[in-house]
């Protein structure tokens, strides 16, 4: 776990070869590791679709794994301020629950890429364990809110927290599969999403 754990922020400015800094470059590699697969990615493939060495790009990271983790980071991060934010808002849990599910789409529409390979993550490395230990972390937090909902009696009792944590996140992340940057946008998509989610789940 040390490993997952000790990026260097420090190195976010560093430029390599003109025409790619840490950020440029990292948004090349998610897109070559949804295509192909983080197993399925070498660095030389990396280096010959950047069009530079495996030397500049060692110049921003350390290899593979810290490129996986910070890929991965970026949509973790981007939902967990999504919970923070939920968290803060004033009133019942249910309207925390679908501020939380609103943020949450808005997440996966402006970071997909990052978004679309957290969701293929299946734990055969460190990086992998971490990143999913965030994820159930997440889930847990959602379930609370959903609990919390039904213990105000907002949510209809003949369901489980944690089953209906799990389906109105199977619908947030089932944009990654179909959505499209130039259709609608994250606003329209959260409206439907939470009509059909939350009209069937309040009592």
């Amino acid at each position: 776990m040390t490993a997952v754990n000790n990026v260097d922020d420090s190195r976010t400015t560093r430029r390599g070869r003109p025409g790619y800094d840490r950020e440029s470059l990292l948004r090349v590699v998610v897109t070559v590791f949804n295509e192909r697969g983080y197993d399925g990615t070498s660095m030389d493939e990396l280096s010959k679709r950047l069009g530079i060495s495996k030397s500049a790009i060692y110049h921003h990271v350390t290899g593979k794994d810290e490129l996986l983790q910070l890929a991965v980071d970026r949509a973790l991060d981007g939902l967990f301020a999504a919970a923070d934010e939920a968290t803060a808002v004033d009133g019942r849990a249910i309207d925390r629950l679908e501020h939380l599910v609103r943020a949450s789409v808005a997440v996966l529409v402006e970071r997909l890429p990052f978004v679309t390979l957290l969701l293929r993550v299946r734990g055969n490395t460190a990086v992998e364990k971490h990143a999913l230990a965030r994820r159930r972390e997440f889930d847990h937090l959602v379930a609370g809110l959903v609990a919390e909902a039904r213990a105000e009696g907002d949510i209809r009792p003949d369901i489980d927290p944690a089953t209906v944590a799990r389906l109105l996140f199977g619908l947030v992340n089932s944009l990654a599969e179909w959505y499209k940057p130039r259709g609608a946008g994250s606003t329209e998509i959260a409206d439907a999403l939470c009509k059909m989610a939350f009209d069937g789940l309040r009592r």
